[in-house]
């Protein structure tokens, strides 16, 4: 996000202040779950209040207030991940963690890439030709 400048004068009596305010997405993201996460306890008390109101054990009214938050929270947390965008790629020099195993065809030789600067990168070379992707049990997990 970009820096702003807020306004909350008239136009005929702006103040000289030219100090940008710092604006970031994540400081918006946690005042955002701040109030959900308040929301949600206002509401599980006016709930337990219900319940205990209209004759629950106190017990049961708290078993369900513990579940019900459980569950709300677990719903704002998937909901929430689908809300955030995807994280922008690395720069082109930074390498980033991969777990790839390649098989030459022509002799067997088997090679396993830890690092590499793509998500995917081209398969190296061996015997003069590119050498296969292999998938394992552990990578199908």
């Amino acid at each position: 996000m970009s820096d702003f400048e807020p306004t909350t004068d008239l136009p005929d009596r702006i103040d000289d202040d030219d100090t940008p305010v710092a604006s970031t997405a994540r400081q918006r993201d946690e005042r955002i779950q701040r109030r959900r996460h308040q929301i949600l306890l206002v509401a599980l008390a006016a709930t337990a209040v219900l319940f205990l109101v209209a004759g629950f054990s106190p017990w049961r009214t708290g078993i369900a207030i513990l579940a019900m938050y459980l569950l709300f929270r677990l719903g704002f947390a998937i909901v929430g991940a689908f809300a955030r965008p995807v994280p922008a790629p690395p720069p082109p020099g930074e390498l980033r963690r991969v777990r790839l195993l390649y098989r030459c065809a022509e002799c067997g030789t088997e090679l396993r890439m830890t690092l590499a600067n793509d998500e995917v990168p081209e398969p190296p070379r061996h015997c003069t030709e590119p050498m296969e992707l292999t998938a394992t049990a552990d990578d199908a997990l």
